[in-house]
């Protein structure tokens, strides 16, 4: 959708800002709601649903993953990407099959901007994806959208939006799945600075590159309470390798 999705190379790209934050946050603890998510050895493979704003985040997550020594894909999609709402049909005539392609261990499904609908079509929704993946042989890790300053394309669904982390913790009561609760890295608000730098984009829906290397420290500190085999690689590995270059992190 027009003004939602990847823009030009942001102003500020100095990834020691972004090493130099990761460091100084590495302590901090997640909140967490897991019903019945299995935690097994090791972490062979993980895959990475969203849309915009997650695929900026998948970026740092991308070099992370691969200093871990974890296969990392990342389907991501800019404009879209969601299992509910707009254009939520047209995805799932190939999420299926992307899904059992990418072999993954764990699937992580970061509820998106376009997540629209009443609370029982976000259930259904979330319902269907716990089926597709515990089919290919994965487990599910919903993660909740970071808050947004709406403009006026996303304020008429405000509500809707508001009520798509208990639609996903209400199918992880049910079945066999995880819902992390990024409240713990962005907080309640949208913040777009955050210690004196550039968390957020200023569009007040995408992430700058240190909000997601600090999303990156915080989820791989997650996965790594939930499969007690996999290590987290340090920041210094990963934080520096050029990521925060792309052209996914504008008005930072």
């Amino acid at each position: 959708m027009p003004g939602h999705g990847a823009g030009t190379v942001g102003a500020m790209t100095k990834k020691s800002l972004v090493l130099g934050l990761l460091l100084l946050t590495t302590a901090c603890a997640g909140q967490s709601t897991a019903t019945g998510a299995a935690a097994g050895p090791g972490l062979p493979a993980v895959l990475f649903l969203g849309d915009s704003v997650a695929a900026g985040e998948a970026l740092p997550l991308a070099a992370a993953f691969e200093a871990g020594g974890v296969e990392f894909t990342s389907i991501a999609s800019d404009g879209g990407g969601n299992v509910v709402g707009p254009f939520a049909e047209e995805n799932w005539k190939t999420l299926p099959d992307q899904i059992t392609a990418a072999r993954p261990t764990v699937v992580v499904y970061q509820l998106t901007t376009y997540d629209w609908g009443s609370q029982a079509e976000q259930e259904a929704a979330y319902g269907r994806l716990l089926t597709t993946v515990t089919r290919a042989g994965a487990e599910l890790v919903l993660v909740t959208t970071p808050p947004i300053r709406p403009d006026d394309f996303y304020r008429p669904h405000l509500a809707e939006l508001a009520h798509a982390p208990d639609a996903a913790r209400a199918v992880a009561a049910a079945g066999k799945a995880t819902v992390l609760d990024a409240r713990a890295v962005w907080g309640d608000t949208y913040q777009q600075v955050r210690d004196g730098k550039a968390d957020r984009s200023a569009d007040g829906i995408h992430t700058c590159p240190q909000g997601a290397a600090r999303f990156t420290g915080w989820l791989l500190r997650e996965l790594a309470r939930l499969h007690p085999g996999f290590t987290p690689p340090a920041a210094t590995e990963w934080a520096n390798t050029g990521w925060s270059a792309d052209k996914h992190f504008t008005g930072c």
